[in-house]
């Protein structure tokens, strides 16, 4: 069969099972379905593999973590709230808060006036966390607000999905709690050191355990 220049070339055909794939290149070679979609296919892994960049984030921990632990608390919470974070004013950072999220970050974390944020404390910012005002959070507290559906057998954590937390005016977490997703705690409620929180705990309450049951209501 001949061609005219302007005529596209057919598809090859495989005669085993006699069906056309790919397109002939301008020397003849053939060019299959996987080499098209190759470059999209690297475009779309270095997008997952870099979604959690932040640069300005990037920078900011950079240079806050010249400071050494419980030095310029108050420089951090400035310097987060210069990069898009809503954070009040006199609100003391010991240390510089981890925080992670693979976009849309700056909207999602609004910590309140004169709060204290302990050293080594981590803000999964899948979905929104709120802070209210004169809350004081101890060392290394976990606040998350992404997870897993439970699945089948073969992947037990399943489709994932995330849920705002929300931390009350007044409130004192204890280190090394572990706040799940969805949980709203009350104003003026204290959950004691090492509790893991994954019901909602009401205001003017104490909490303690894991997981956190009510100990008592405060005055």
């Amino acid at each position: 069969m001949l061609l005219t220049p302007n005529e596209p070339k057919p598809p090859m055909f495989d005669e085993q099972s006699g069906q056309s794939h790919g397109y002939l290149s301008a020397s003849g070679g053939a060019i299959t379905a996987s080499a098209q979609s190759a470059p999209v296919k690297i475009r779309q892994l270095l997008r997952a593999e870099f979604a959690g960049l932040h640069p300005r984030l990037a920078i900011a921990r950079m240079l806050l973590g010249l400071l050494p632990i419980h030095v310029g608390g108050r420089v951090r919470g400035l310097v987060f709230r210069l990069i898009g974070f809503r954070i009040g004013r006199g609100t003391i950072m010991a240390g510089t808060p981890t925080i992670t999220c693979d976009s849309d970050m700056y909207n999602k974390l609004a910590i309140g006036t004169e709060c204290w944020i302990n050293f080594g404390c981590i803000f999964d910012l899948g979905a929104e966390i709120r802070i209210g005002n004169n809350v004081s959070i101890g060392h290394e507290v976990l606040v998350l607000t992404t997870s897993h559906r439970v699945g089948p057998s073969r992947r037990r954590a399943h489709t994932p999905f995330a849920e705002p937390v929300s931390i009350g005016s007044g409130a004192w977490i204890g280190s090394r709690t572990t706040i799940l997703p969805g949980i709203t705690i009350g104003a003026g409620a204290i959950v004691a050191s090492g509790s893991v929180v994954n019901d909602d705990v009401a205001p003017d309450t104490m909490v303690a355990g894991v997981p956190a049951r009510p100990v008592k209501t405060l005055p």
